[in-house]
């Protein structure tokens, strides 16, 4: 992958033809007109990704799941020492972790990625993508997260990483993050992009106390007010700042490489099925680098994290799934590929009246669900099922995590 000014001067918006081809196939459909309600519309959306109609079906699903530690918990906002980014990241690259579970179940693979890990990580690295940028961030309340340099630095891990796994026959990226005290760095984020207030976008991230909510609510307070004073600009007008400057005061490593994993979709016209609120931060800062990249996102789901809400709807994209989830690591992610296998497989395989021999039993003025299919939403009932028996990515068995694909 070249540079990532070259890389968004490739992207392209997604395919407007393609998807009014597939709102039409799906009217011509063997069923009532409608009757599938949101899927119909994530299937025209992955029509419009891929520039055609019907669209192919994910078989080789890979999660890229990015580590990197945050010295924002330094303000008290983490239940969690940083000690513990370390030892999840030998969990993932184990098989023991709950995204290596849910991958397994639903055929797709983990790459573990070490962007910006503080501290030792405990046995065996054979797997372990070792791209670290440098160990953890600064603290974002008193000092820029990390400089400018080294925020595009991380968003060139992910953009290789990503493209080289397409290139290696990856047609399904999910976003995973993995770092204590992520949250609150994506708060942040979320918070100056979109303009919503810190308090109604930062939530209990692993669960903590009323006191440290408060502490880690302050942190985010703290660091929007440091980067306004900096920029002679208000908290209320950040996200009129640089994207990337942003992601250097505000963001994590890990962040920065998810990124890159969404512009890597976008330019290769593969679907980027994002996770929870650090994915969706992620989202935020690439979507600001460039809006083309908007369509090719799909919203695995809603966390119970306040900023993912905030952030979905500053995009206008509706979740396929709520599970209240809040776990991160690309599970949420993993839950919807499912859903999308069957939204493009209804397209490709689904008999039409014309096929069936009903032919005008309803009349073509019917119409699909009311929404944008190439931009818009595309919440979808979780009850749909796809076998997990696809193709698990890059050579992989599903679930295990990959070894280095920069290697």
């Amino acid at each position: 992958m070249t540079s990532l000014p070259d890389a968004l001067a490739l992207l392209v918006p997604t395919d407007d033809a393609a998807a009014e081809e597939a709102d039409g196939r799906q009217v011509q459909l063997a069923k009532p007109p409608g009757s599938l309600g949101l899927l119909e519309l994530l299937g025209s959306r992955l029509s419009a990704i891929s520039g055609r109609c019907p669209p192919p079906v994910p078989e080789r699903p890979v999660v890229v799941l990015a580590a990197g530690d945050h010295g924002v918990i330094a303000e008290g906002v983490s239940a969690w020492p940083v000690e513990v980014t370390g030892q999840m990241v030998a969990s993932f690259l184990a098989g023991r972790g709950a995204v290596n579970v849910i991958a397994s179940e639903v055929g797709a693979s983990v790459v573990v990625v070490d962007v910006g890990v503080a501290t030792d990580i405990p046995g065996p690295l054979d797997r372990l993508v070792k791209a670290k940028v440098r160990s953890g961030t600064a603290n974002l309340v008193e000092e820029p997260a990390m400089s400018l340099d080294e925020a595009r630095r991380a968003v060139q891990v992910g953009l290789s990483i990503g493209d080289r796994l397409v290139e290696r026959g990856a047609d399904l990226l999910v976003t995973g993050d993995m770092g204590v005290g992520n949250t609150t760095s994506a708060a942040a984020l979320v918070a100056a992009i979109t303009g919503w207030p810190a308090r109604s976008v930062t939530g209990r991230g692993t669960g903590i106390s009323d006191e440290m909510l408060e502490r880690k609510t302050e942190a985010v307070e703290g660091g929007l007010e440091r980067v306004s004073s900096a920029s002679s600009v208000p908290v209320t007008g950040l996200g009129s700042l640089p994207a990337d400057l942003l992601l250097a005061e505000l963001g994590g490593l890990e962040i920065g490489a998810l990124v890159g994993v969404c512009v890597a979709g976008a330019v290769r016209r593969v679907p980027v099925v994002v996770d929870g609120v650090v994915s969706l931060a992620a989202a935020l800062v690439a979507v600001r680098l460039a809006p083309e990249v908007v369509g090719y996102l799909v919203p695995g789901h809603r966390s119970i994290e306040p900023g993912a809400t905030a952030a979905l709807d500053f995009m206008e994209l509706d979740p396929l799934l709520d599970l209240h989830l809040g776990l991160g690591e690309g599970t949420g992610g993993c839950l919807a590929v499912p859903l999308v296998r069957t939204a493009a497989r209804l397209l490709q395989e689904m008999a039409t009246f014309a096929d069936a021999g009903l032919s005008g039993v309803i009349g073509n003025d019917a119409t699909a669900p009311s929404g944008s299919s190439s931009a818009g939403r595309t919440e979808v009932d979780p009850r749909a099922r796809s076998g997990a028996d696809e193709g698990a990515g890059a050579g992989s068995s599903a679930g295990e995590p990959l070894s280095d694909p920069l290697g």
